[in-house]
């Protein structure tokens, strides 16, 4: 469970944020100390307090966010809220409890005054950040959580040790062998002629091209991978310059990719806009989703919680019911039996209301999974949707390279002016390492 916690001021804010409305529910759970029932009015008390002394920051705010798939009990908040008041010497402060859920997840605030209104000064709180890493460790060995990296390890916290994730284009799903093979046979069998071989091979996703080396006919892909026609149809350059014609009047193979990007970027831009459109009506379709969901546990939660209520007064009056009135009730008194049912109602009241929390915690905890798969649902489809966006982005980069303009070589006479300077600058280094400083030459009057 990562702790978070800082000591400041701003009552009021501090107030708003808590109970903002974005979150899918807020809990008030606990006030203590405090003479108001609301979070607002508990706050200012502080800060009513606060203006006895000269403390600005006359709070405490500490957020609990366990980890994304752990079950956690509202006793196990409480628990690490009460360790955490102990180990920052908060004991028996004034202090308020805050539940938070949101995007399927659970999260607690816990706030305390500062103030000792006893001594009316703050309390010291050193070291706070280290004393609330130490817990949150204890916390995730107490309940076998996996800790995060830098936990375990001091030193694996140093950003030297942390590794980029790198972002890496998903692999083209390459064709088979044969079925390249088999698409330039079938152009080249239903084609009699250089426009009609050259026009069924566009159909199947390739250009006719003239190759590197002098009297080679291929064939270049949508990918920019380059087939000899001859190899792959099975006959002679021969009979394949007798259909199509000198290759001199082919696109060399940079011209001919340079045609299958012009012709590929429209397409695949107009794929990119389309994803993007599909993206966008998916984050629409969730957020509504989404909301429509919240509502429908608010009111479930807001008929558990009444029964809830409903079923703890019954059980209350029924306990109630036990005690007998009148004289019979005065014989009972004397007999020890009134304090034998009032024991057993203390008990059974103790039970219930344990039983109703873990009723409580167990309900919070379905509702959260709800959200929690409708998000796991809608982040699968964004990163799908993310590796599609990928694959278009990265061919699109290919294409554009592809249509580049190649530098132009630099101009002879400024090579030559280059390499004048640079021979320039060799010389004059050399000269200056060679060169003996006046004192280690020896001097004679005579010359």
């Amino acid at each position: 469970m990562i702790l978070e916690g800082n000591q400041r001021g701003g009552a009021k804010d501090l107030a708003l944020h808590l109970m903002k409305d974005e979150n899918d529910h807020v809990e008030v759970h606990e006030i203590r100390g405090f003479a108001s029932s609301d979070i607002m009015g508990a706050l200012n008390e502080a800060y009513a307090v606060s203006r006895g002394t000269k403390c600005k920051q006359f709070l405490y705010s500490l957020s609990l966010n366990p980890p994304p798939d752990a079950k956690v009990k509202t006793s196990d908040f409480i628990a690490a809220i009460d360790k955490t008041e102990d180990r920052l010497s908060l004991d028996g402060q004034s202090r308020v409890i805050v539940f938070h859920e949101k995007e399927g997840r659970r999260h607690a605030h816990a706030v305390w005054s500062r103030i000792d209104i006893d001594e009316m000064k703050a309390i010291n709180l050193s070291h706070d950040r280290l004393k609330l890493q130490e817990v949150s460790r204890e916390l995730y060995l107490e309940h076998g959580w996996k800790m995060p990296k830098g936990f375990a390890k001091q030193s694996e916290r140093d950003p030297r040790n942390f590794t980029l994730a790198e972002w890496q284009q998903a692999k083209r799903t390459k064709q088979h062998p044969n079925d390249i093979e088999r698409a330039i046979q079938d152009a080249w069998a239903i084609s009699d002629t250089k426009a009609t071989f050259g026009h069924a091979l566009q159909e199947r996703g390739y250009t006719l091209a003239r190759g590197d080396r002098k009297g080679r006919i291929v064939a270049v892909d949508t990918f920019g991978e380059v087939y000899s026609v001859p190899k792959k149809v099975g006959t002679r350059i021969k009979q394949v310059r007798d259909r199509v014609g000198d290759e001199q009047h082919l696109p060399s193979v940079d011209e001919a990719k340079h045609q299958i990007a012009s012709g590929m970027l429209p397409t695949l831009e107009s794929f990119k806009a389309s994803l993007d459109r599909q993206r966008e009506l998916e984050n629409t379709a969730y957020k509504h989703e989404r909301q429509d969901l919240i509502e429908y546990q608010r009111g479930e939660r807001a008929t558990f919680l009444n029964n809830q209520t409903l079923q703890a007064a019954s059980e209350a009056i029924e306990r109630q019911a036990r005690f007998r009135r009148g004289l019979p009730s005065l014989w009972d008194r004397l007999r020890g039996e009134h304090k034998r049912i009032s024991e057993q109602n203390t008990l059974e009241a103790k039970l219930s209301q344990e039983k109703a929390q873990t009723d409580k915690d167990q309900f919070i905890q379905n509702q959260l999974q709800e959200r929690r798969t409708l998000k796991e649902q809608h982040h699968s489809k964004q990163q799908s949707h993310t590796e599609l966006v990928r694959n278009v982005q990265a061919d699109i980069g290919g294409y554009q390279r592809e249509l580049m303009p190649e530098p132009e070589p630099p101009k002879p006479e400024i090579e030559v002016m280059r390499q004048a300077f640079k021979q320039v600058s060799r010389d004059i280094d050399q000269k200056e390492q060679g060169r003996e400083r006046p004192l280690d030459r020896g001097f004679s009057l005579d010359r």
